[in-house]
């Protein structure tokens, strides 16, 4: 057999793919094909790499072709649809081939010894997939589920579907049943279909992992998400791409799994911001898993209590179907009842008011459970000296040193930086240094001295670092072994506790005067799905009515009127008019050129620059101004904001803007993000 050249591309910023020679061992020894990894010498390193393409002959001159040293013949290639989605998000997110395709893979898979990749398809030969199980009840729908889990599960081609349901709606419950009719309709063929479920957290998979592994006992369930340890990420990952898993559930990386028999696209909480990575490709899974629908003709299922105003909006003009689930799937059960509570006229106490403390000592007489919710972790946001005005400003961030009291550090939530609470005013020496604010480690010191008999627990990312910690406070709430729940927005969405009745909402004010467009619609959907977490089980006789206390000093503002009535809807058309007047998105497409450097005039200089190196009819080129947080970590941050009312017509000057962009000499690291949601 006559050797072949291999077109390979692999992990690097060098937007193109390399030329490397296959020189076969033997007769049966076949070419390479595209979608296998191969190892090679890439400069002075070894590396994997992926064959993207073949050909008879090289431009490279024979005596500077590099030979493939080894196939990944034991892993079947991955498929062409596959690498067409890796294709397009390279292309819409403007990153190289290779920064796509590599990095999407297991970390196991992309090392130079096959060991790890040879032991997970041992351990998934021997995987045990639970057939003699018994399947848990399948609950009875209500009309309004019923009618949206046929919808979904008759719907042929591709057919995007918005679920809007409240929460407490019973979406889950679609997802599932939807689900399993289509497993079944699908189970005699050769390829049984598989079915990707995306969740915005990895907290809220254990929860939905068991329900579903409870509900298919004979069938296989992969999750994929960044916390698994590498072994146990690669594992499934095989089970997957194999198509020996049936089910996948995961985060926003289980978008760029291999799955080759996929039949439906599930994403849970549509609207979370988590949806969009914040390094490397800077790619939202839910506009991907929608193309990858597309790509596939097959359903796909939008869920939220409170949708993006971009599926709104497509679902107002008929580019999404929408379904809707207007009442709480338990019989009996109610949305609770929202309530302001004004702190001009109700001073609190240690952050809490009167209203709030009364209403938390009647769920602990009830035996009910309590959240409060306060989404800044620590103990305060700041020390400060009342004596010269010294704050602990981190040094390497323009933010706040925050202060952990249990812990008597002071830690940047930026940079990590960390230090010892000093004895004394590092300015005038003053030793009475005070706390100003409030976090959650200083609202379960409070709570604990002010109903000393109740059973407290915090749950925010300082508490739960270590592995397995989340899952298992999230438990003990379950178990009924909590009567004061603290929690940040980790606890906001996707819990089911059956035994809570009141939600307290402490320091919401902050958000309403943001300066990003965004942060009334985000700070709404927190709200709504926060308060969701109350009165999700039947009201018991003579039992409390669920309630949502929402402390504000600002009780006229529309947002929390809204929020009171549980109208998103008028909400979301208020908010949709303000963006078309505004011309901000959906209504227009942006792009965001960052730069960073270690003085702030280097990253300017390079904006402006490359605000003037290309001809641009129809973009809009805003100014190169300073990113709200400048510094960090000794970095200064700046920003170029890129508008255009044509997708396709941002994309074409993207493509070209680009290319200028790599050949300017700067001092400055740049990156360019599509579609942003931070500006």
């Amino acid at each position: 057999m006559e050797q072949c050249i291999l077109q390979v591309v692999v992990d690097t910023p060098l937007d193109s793919s390399f030329d490397y020679r296959w020189q076969p061992a033997d007769d049966t020894d076949l070419c390479p094909q595209v979608g296998q990894l191969v190892q090679l010498s890439f400069g002075r390193r070894e590396v994997v790499g992926m064959v993207v393409g073949t050909t008879a002959c090289s431009q490279v001159p024979a005596e500077k072709l590099k030979d493939v040293q080894a196939v990944r013949s034991q892993l079947p290639p991955l498929s062409s649809q596959w690498l067409a989605l890796c294709r397009f998000a390279a292309d819409y997110y403007q990153r190289p081939l290779g920064e796509v395709a590599l990095p999407g893979l297991p970390k196991n898979l992309r090392t130079l010894t096959t060991v790890a990749l040879d032991r997970g398809l041992k351990k998934l030969q021997q995987a045990d997939d639970g057939h003699d199980a018994t399947p848990a009840d399948v609950p009875p729908l209500n009309a309004a589920q019923q009618c949206a889990a046929d919808a979904i599960a008759n719907a042929q081609g591709f057919a995007p579907t918005l679920l809007y349901g409240v929460t407490g709606s019973g979406k889950t419950e679609v997802y599932l049943q939807a689900a399993e009719k289509i497993l079944a309709h699908n189970s005699g063929e050769s390829n049984p279909a598989q079915i990707l479920i995306l969740v915005p957290e990895i907290n809220l998979t254990p929860q939905l992992e068991g329900n579903i592994r409870a509900r298919f006992p004979g069938v296989m369930v992969a999750t994929l998400h960044s916390g698994l340890a590498e072994g146990e990420r690669m594992r499934h990952w095989l089970a997957v791409h194999l198509g020996q898993a049936r089910i996948v559930l995961g985060t926003r990386l289980a978008v760029l799994a291999s799955i080759p028999h996929l039949r439906l696209i599930v994403i849970d909480e549509e609207h979370d911001p988590s949806y969009k990575q914040q390094e490397g490709l800077r790619y939202s899974a839910r506009d991907l898993a929608v193309w990858r629908a597309r790509q596939l003709n097959i359903p796909i299922v939008l869920g939220s209590a409170t949708p993006s105003l971009e599926s709104w909006h497509h679902a107002q003009t008929g580019r999404y179907r929408k379904l809707e689930l207007r009442e709480r799937a338990v019989k009996n059960a109610v949305l609770p009842a929202v309530k302001l509570v004004n702190m001009e006229h109700d001073k609190p106490i240690e952050g809490l008011t009167s209203s709030l403390i009364s209403a938390v000592k009647l769920r602990l007489q009830r035996g009910e459970q309590s959240l409060l919710f306060l989404n800044r972790r620590g103990y305060a946001p700041v020390i400060a000296c009342d004596a010269c005005g010294w704050v602990s400003n981190c040094t390497r961030c323009t933010a706040f040193m925050v202060l952990h009291k249990p812990e008597h550090r002071l830690r940047c939530h930026h940079c990590s930086l960390e230090m010892r609470i000093p004895k004394s005013c590092p300015t005038c020496g003053n030793v009475d240094l005070q706390p100003l604010g409030r976090g959650t480690q200083r609202l379960e010191e409070g709570l604990q001295a002010m109903f000393p008999e109740a059973r407290v627990l915090r749950i925010d990312a300082d508490s739960t670092r270590r592995k397995g910690s989340a899952q298992a406070a999230f438990d003990s709430v379950h178990r009924g072994e909590v009567d004061i729940l603290i929690g940040t927005q980790m606890v906001a969405k996707g819990h089911d506790f059956k035994n809570l009745t009141l939600v307290g909402i402490l320091n919401p004010d902050t958000a309403l005067f943001s300066h990003d467009y965004r942060a009334s619609e985000r700070l709404f959907a927190q709200l709504m799905q926060v308060a969701g977490r109350a009165g999700r089980a039947a009201q018991k006789d003579g039992g409390s009515v669920s309630e949502v206390l929402i402390q504000t000093r600002y009780p006229q503002h529309p947002l929390y009127s809204a929020v009171i009535a549980h109208d998103y809807d008028h909400f979301a058309s208020a908010l949709l008019a303000e963006r078309q007047q505004a011309h901000l998105p959906p209504y227009i497409y942006q792009a965001l050129l960052r730069a960073e450097a270690t003085e702030l005039e280097t990253a300017i200089a390079f904006l402006q620059e490359a605000a003037t190196c290309l001809e641009h009819g129809g973009i809009t080129m805003n100014d190169p101004i300073p990113m709200t947080m400048t510094r960090v970590a000794n970095v200064d941050r700046a920003q170029l904001l890129i508008e255009c009312p044509s997708r396709p017509g941002l994309q074409a000057f993207l493509t070209d803007w680009i290319v200028i962009l790599r050949t300017i000499k700067t001092r400055a690291k740049w990156s360019l993000e599509v579609d942003p949601v931070d500006i």
